[in-house]
């Protein structure tokens, strides 16, 4: 099948958040999905950007059956280790499911790679829901490794109700 990947512009921010919306609904995790298309619109395409977004697009002759020619996308921002340098955190990662099997992952995955290596970063680092077997078994065919086993780093997040308990506490 063909298949093209790009750099989103802001003309894309309708087909990443329906594709955004669409990974909530496959993850069965929509009702954590907070971010609106302002926002969306807002920190990927204003003036002081916070992520960058690849975009798969297929020809008019291939698109989906609701007649979507955006098939999937990679969004992924710029992080820095103070122990390794520059690193890229790839967020998010779609590929609609009728979609897949035809090398529009992988090459999203090694888009974001030449990103990655382009910008002379240390590592390209993403983080996968343990019970998401397919997609962690996809990154490791492709040479990722699982820190968590490896190294027992352990992935930590303060919730915003969290960050405010954390603020407004004097001890």
């Amino acid at each position: 099948m063909n298949f093209s990947i790009r750099l989103a512009t802001k003309a894309d921010c309708k087909d990443i958040w329906r594709m955004i919306r669409d990974l909530a609904i496959h993850q069965k995790m929509l009702d954590q999905m907070m971010i609106t298309y302002e926002d969306l619109e807002r920190d990927a395409f204003g003036p002081n950007p916070w992520c960058e977004t690849l975009m798969a697009e297929v020809p008019e002759e291939n698109k989906s059956k609701e007649g979507f020619k955006a098939v999937g996308f990679a969004l992924y921002f710029y992080s820095y280790s103070t122990f390794k340098g520059r690193t890229v955190y790839l967020e998010d990662f779609f590929v609609m499911p009728e979609f897949r099997g035809f090398g529009i992952g992988k090459n999203l995955l090694r888009t974001v790679a030449k990103v990655a290596t382009e910008k002379q970063c240390a590592h390209l680092e993403l983080s996968v829901l343990g019970q998401n077997i397919n997609s962690r078994s996809f990154y490791a065919a492709h040479g990722a490794e699982d820190i968590a086993v490896r190294d027992d780093w352990h992935y930590l997040r303060f919730s915003t109700q969290s960050l405010t308990n954390f603020i407004s506490c004097q001890k």
